[in-house]
């Protein structure tokens, strides 16, 4: 599921790729987009994005010319969009458009090229004149003091009875964290999920405790920088959870767009910046809404009872969903594995071959009795008939006497 930091790259690729790109026409939904029509139409206009958390919004700015009256000039909008489980942009040329594309922007050059959303499980959603959420707090990346000072000065909420891992998805608080960011937050800072989220955040101050560390800006930065950020090891930096929220997601934006990269989806180096979502040796159960933490050691006294974890078959299944290279983690290729299913059958017929004796002309010729029907209604037949027969010789015996 696309997070912050995916929303946020999200927001660059559009930027970068429209720069100078002229767009015509009106904008065109799919047909199975239950999502609403978007009724902006332009001889030309402009496409900007801007992130803020888990939404993105693109401007559509028209481009004023003489010939246009002011009543009939076509009004700038932005429209909102919530990726959900799978969204994200592409920018293509007409003849290659997506298959699951279900809103584009067409530019004005021949041949046409196209911004498009796209949504194969279409959780996603778009709202034309939109503006952010009100219901969700400030973003974990770029209002980062505002983001502190609306956790902290919250804490008396009852949203704080609950396990840690449990409030690190409520967008009120924590806007832009997700499921992969919650088990590497929590991971770093060495805190069980499952422990009161309050006890874990009572102790911080609006104010970074980490004062000689400026936060992060909004920019990418060299790969020296990210490297060298990865391997912050200072105990206040790691005790304060609040600038985790923040460090961490800013990580992923800093790998230069290998989190989000929809023409080469390539994402091995985010893949291996992974230190415990779906790493191997982690732990794994659902929390109280269903949804899967992942985890090391022990998950803290407020998990869930009957939880279990993910059954082998289903992790297996969610492992190959979340494979971000050519190959899968346990091996070898495509053709591998076909050529060892193809082995273990013909392995398989050659023994039932053996274990079976081959069946010979001779045996063949042996008569063996035949099968005695046994059903209740054939036996009874049977009877009445042989008892008539015995009756018919009695008379004729009978008969012969006289």
């Amino acid at each position: 599921m696309p997070e912050g930091p995916e929303l946020h790259l999200a927001s660059l690729f559009v930027n970068k790729m429209c720069e100078g790109v002229l767009f015509s026409g009106p904008v065109r939904k799919s047909e199975v987009s239950k999502n609403p029509d978007v009724a902006f139409a332009c001889d030309a206009y402009r496409i900007s994005a801007a992130s803020r958390g888990k939404e993105v919004k693109l401007t559509l700015t028209p481009i004023k010319s003489d010939d246009t009256k002011a009543k009939e000039a076509q009004q700038p909008m932005d429209i909102v969009f919530r990726f959900g489980m799978s969204g994200f942009f592409r920018f293509t040329a007409e003849d290659e458009l997506p298959k699951h594309a279900h809103l584009c922007f067409y530019s004005k050059e021949k041949p046409s090229r196209v911004l498009s959303y796209v949504d194969a499980r279409r959780f996603g959603s778009w709202q034309p004149h939109g503006t952010w959420q009100p219901d969700r707090g400030p973003c974990i990346m770029f209002e980062y003091e505002s983001f502190r000072e609306n956790v902290v000065s919250h804490l008396s909420d009852r949203t704080f009875d609950r396990p840690i891992c449990e409030v690190l998805l409520n967008q009120k608080y924590f806007n832009g964290i997700g499921n992969y960011l919650r088990a590497e937050i929590l991971y770093r800072s060495n805190i069980p999920p499952f422990v009161p989220a309050r006890i874990v955040l009572e102790g911080l101050g609006s104010d970074d405790t980490c004062k000689d560390k400026k936060p992060l800006k909004n920019d990418i930065l060299n790969r020296k920088a990210v490297t060298t950020a990865r391997k912050i090891t200072m105990k206040d930096e790691h005790a304060d959870l609040l600038r985790l929220c923040h460090t961490v997601p800013m990580e992923v934006v800093h790998l230069g767009g290998k989190g989000y990269d929809p023409e080469k989806a390539d994402y091995s180096e985010f893949e291996a910046w992974l230190q415990c979502y779906y790493v191997d040796g982690m732990k794994s159960i659902r929390d109280h809404n269903g949804r899967t933490i992942w985890f090391k050691g022990d998950p803290g006294p407020m998990a869930p009872k009957d939880s279990k974890s993910p059954k082998a078959k289903k992790r297996t299944k969610k492992d190959e969903e979340h494979d971000y290279t050519s190959k899968k983690k346990g091996g070898g290729t495509q053709s591998e594995s076909a050529g060892m299913k193809k082995e273990i059958k013909v392995a398989k017929t050659k023994k039932n071959e053996q274990a079976t004796p081959p069946r010979t002309a001779k045996s063949l010729k042996v008569n063996t009795p035949p099968r005695e029907d046994k059903s209740p209604a054939r036996r009874r037949k049977t009877t009445k008939l042989a008892e008539g027969s015995r009756r018919r010789s009695g008379r004729l015996t009978r008969q012969t006497v006289k």
